[in-house]
């Protein structure tokens, strides 16, 4: 009796377990329905298409499920409004081409210090189908999105860029020929139009701040000329740099990216765009690059109406305070945008920022990595009064600048590289030396020879480059070279301004 009695017992516990599992997964579909539903119109018309509901797993010492939607009802829904596109360009002495690929976003200023191997380049050099010697025509695919129902859609600039003829092929295999309305190539984002006789389906733009690392995301487009391919994958990073140029701000995702993608859309589980395919790393797996739809939602207008982008300028290069350049400040972290010249009748000339100014605000905005100045800059417009907060040895100081328009050259941002070791053979710059060689000063120490192995060298200086400063002190002879470098203790960071071209920047060397 008493076997049976707690047979029956066990018989009711495992039915309760049955049915809280039950509930569990029942609560979870609910919510992926709930979300599907305020895509689809309705929680009703959700539920009769929600198919699948997978278990990927749980909580840590918790019951609750994670469910994936299915992800047949976006590609449905955002198919549509996702075009295929194809240019033609006539290039002169072509030479043999090299297959497919896709190009790197436009824009960035010079780059100085030693000149690394990009990582993108062998990629971004397959973007196009090559041909014969001589002149010829060479096409290109990528992608876009139509974001009104007249015919506009957001594409990269490097899918239209130089494109003698474009053709956007809709959803319904019907074509059309487009023009470029506006582009941006410094942040690689062209707007181009077709004229058709219907109104098209178009997406909606979402909001990038949003999204969270982890966040589900898909992408749609033409890898390879296949037509209307989905990816699903998460979103790995944000805020990343890619050396594209000096508004890097970059989505990074695992959903695959291919030639051909470019332009295409990147989209939440809302339906929603946020991001632009752009990018992937040559040879990598599951690392690919899109542009945060924000930025995108700021350009359209001004390239929808004056087919360009103005942006407000500083006049200043800039580079970022390593935590070398942090001891030679005396910062305790790397923080701000180093100043490393104030470009001559620009905005700036005049106000009181100098060189050697650390930018830690811009208009009461934190300036927490050097990269955050360029853009915010860019997003004021010309003409409008700010204030800098510096920090110029040690103490804090405000300075009011009245932003002028950026000018068409990409002149921006400077690199440096910190090292370890001294080693190189100084000459002193005259008048007559600095015409004779076309000299960027007509002053300072010009480094004729290094010691491949030595720090100087290895820190990142060059055969060329014009030592004008150290230590925040001017450096004109040989003999006052010599004293600071001799007054510098072993181990100890000294803080050398050269001139280098295009322009100046800053480089701490550690005394041995």
């Amino acid at each position: 009796m008493e076997g049976a009695r707690n047979r029956g017992i066990g018989k009711v516990f495992f039915l309760v377990l049955i049915g809280v599992a039950m509930g569990l997964i029942l609560a979870a579909q609910t919510d992926v329905t709930e979300r599907l539903g305020a895509i689809f119109g309705s929680e009703e018309e959700a539920a009769k298409e929600q198919t699948t509901v997978a278990q990927a797993g749980s909580n840590p010492g918790g019951t609750e499920q994670i469910c994936l939607p299915d992800f047949t009802l976006l590609a449905e829904k955002l198919d549509p409004t996702v075009v295929n596109i194809s240019t033609t360009q006539v290039v002169k002495g072509g030479g043999m081409g090299r297959g497919f690929g896709m190009r790197p976003p436009g824009g960035g200023g010079p780059r100085f210090g030693p000149q690394q191997p990009d990582p993108f380049e062998e990629f971004f050099d397959r973007f196009f189908r090559g041909g014969p010697q001589g002149d010829m025509k060479r096409r290109s695919l990528g992608s876009g999105f139509v974001i009104d129902e007249e015919g506009l859609i957001v594409t990269n600039h490097h899918v239209v860029k130089d494109a003698e003829t474009i053709t956007v092929i809709l959803y319904d295999e019907s074509e059309a020929e487009a023009k470029v309305i506006g582009k941006d190539p410094k942040t690689d984002l062209a707007l181009i139009k077709v004229d058709v006789d219907r109104k098209l389906p178009t997406v909606t733009l979402g909001d990038s701040d949003k999204l969270r690392m982890g966040d589900w995301v898909l992408a749609i487009g033409n890898p390879f000329g296949l037509k209307y391919t989905l990816t699903a994958g998460i979103v790995s990073a944000k805020g990343r740099e890619i050396g594209a140029g000096p508004y890097d701000d970059f989505i990074q995702t695992d959903a695959s990216i291919n030639p051909g993608n470019s332009g295409g859309p990147l989209i939440n589980m809302k339906g929603e765009v946020i991001g632009i395919n752009t990018a992937i790393i040559a040879g990598g797996t599951g690392i690919g690059f899109a542009i945060p739809v924000n930025i995108a939602k700021e350009l359209i207008p001004q390239l929808k109406d004056k087919g360009r982008v103005s942006r407000g300028w500083l006049g200043v290069y800039i580079q970022r305070v390593t935590p070398d350049l942090a001891k030679t400040f005396g910062l305790d972290k790397p923080m701000g945008a180093l100043v490393s010249e104030v470009t001559e009748g620009g905005p700036a000339d005049g106000t009181g920022l100098e060189h050697g100014d650390i930018i830690i605000e811009f208009n009461g905005k934190a300036v927490e990595q050097f990269n955050d100045l360029p853009r915010m800059v860019a997003a004021t417009p010309p003409g409008e009064k700010i204030s800098l907060k510096v920090l110029r040895k040690g103490k804090e100081k405000t300075i009011k600048v009245k932003l002028g328009e950026l000018p068409d050259e990409d002149v921006t941002v400077a690199e440096g590289e910190s090292g370890e070791e001294l080693g190189l053979q100084l000459q002193e710059i005259t008048p007559e030396l600095a015409r004779t060689h076309e000299l960027a000063s007509d002053k300072g120490l010009i480094i004729t020879d290094l010691d491949p192995a030595g720090v100087a060298a290895d820190a990142g200086l060059r055969r060329g480059d014009i030592i004008m400063e150290i230590n925040q002190s001017p450096v004109y002879t040989i003999s006052a070279f010599q004293k600071k470098v001799g007054a510098a203790k072993k181990g100890e960071m000294m803080l050398f301004l050269i001139k280098r071209r295009e322009g100046s920047l800053y480089i701490a060397v550690e005394k041995k």
